[in-house]
């Protein structure tokens, strides 16, 4: 059994970690940190944990764990490493945006890799520290990542993505208030969401040219999960669209080629990324669907811990959706 902290466990990303780590078989769960929560039970933060499990919120870390996971805010990942050092053969999962672009994957003695699996999984493997992808990254990346692989993005590509309310954390905020949510949509930072830096360096990785990307991000009138809409010119058919697809993905074991139109439903609460593709005319559009608190967060967090660790990349994921 290997020993985990979480720094950050009262928000929803650490509440998830916490569900997820509870049943996987090769973990035990040594510290959860919080600077507002230390000495109260960890269900008065994550009631859905209620006689699962008796850990309290600890207001000290242990340095010499096997695993850490940083579910700060961004900025406050590298505040927080420079206050606390943790041993040398302790393995760090970031999941804010702290490191994921290159020019910030450097920090102390570590280099931060980009933690997509479907992209970089080798690299993970041999990692001692990971940032894990944003969920409209996640989402938008694995929608694209077969077409910039063979070159086919050499034009405009839009992309309009929806999250639930969830994307936008614990914290209380004009836009995550009920009665302002609820029965509502709405877009935010049109073009410019902070996103875009990794989801263009991943792209661009290929060493294909790659045409200018615009992201409109949507507020949804739900709770969690991702649904991307991205289109661009394609010269080939519906079946060679397919093809790219399914031989990009044949090894990944969480996403998965649907036939049939997808929706935000067949993924809440799994790990699985669900794409559809779809021509008219000269366009391809291609719909991805995403939990962005499990494959946008959490869920891959602990993937990408599996793959580390030497562990089977899915284990404690073996989650199923409910469409009802």
């Amino acid at each position: 059994m290997i020993k985990a902290g979480i720094i950050g466990g009262s928000g929803y990303t650490g509440g998830e970690l916490l569900r997820l780590l509870l049943r996987h078989k090769e973990v035990t769960i040594d510290f959860v940190f919080s600077t507002t929560k230390a000495g109260l039970p960890v269900t008065t933060a994550h009631p859905d944990l209620l006689g699962t499990t008796d850990l309290t919120f600890s207001g000290e870390t242990n340095v010499n764990v096997d695993v850490v996971f940083l579910c700060l805010g961004h900025g406050n990942s590298t505040r927080f490493l420079e206050q606390n050092a943790f041993s040398n053969h302790t393995k760090i999962i970031d999941l804010s945006n702290d490191f994921r672009l290159k020019g910030d994957s450097s920090f102390g003695k570590r280099e931060y890799v980009y933690g997509l699996p479907e992209l970089n999984k080798e690299a993970i493997r041999s990692a001692d520290a990971i940032a894990n992808p944003g969920c409209f990254a996640t989402a938008i990346q694995l929608a694209l990542l077969p077409l910039a692989k063979e070159g086919a993005l050499k034009n405009e590509v839009h992309v309009n993505a929806v999250t639930g309310s969830t994307g936008a954390g614990v914290q209380p905020s004009a836009t995550s208030h009920f009665s302002w949510r609820n029965n509502n949509v709405s877009w935010y930072k049109p073009f410019t969401h902070q996103h875009l830096g990794e989801i263009g360096e991943s792209l661009a990785s290929f060493g294909n040219t790659v045409g200018e990307l615009f992201f409109l991000p949507n507020r949804g009138n739900f709770t969690r999960g991702i649904l991307a809409t991205a289109y661009t010119h394609f010269e080939g058919d519906l079946r060679q669209a397919e093809k790219l697809y399914l031989d990009f993905y044949k090894d990944a074991l969480f996403t998965h080629i649907s036939e049939s139109a997808i929706h935000v439903k067949q993924v809440v609460n799994t790990n699985n990324c669900h794409i559809h593709l779809h021509k008219h005319r000269d366009v391809l559009l291609v719909t991805s669907a995403v939990d962005n608190l499990l494959k946008g967060a959490s869920g891959q967090a602990v993937q990408n811990m599996n793959l580390m660790l030497g562990f089977g990349e899915g284990e404690g994921l073996q989650l199923k959706a409910g469409v009802f």
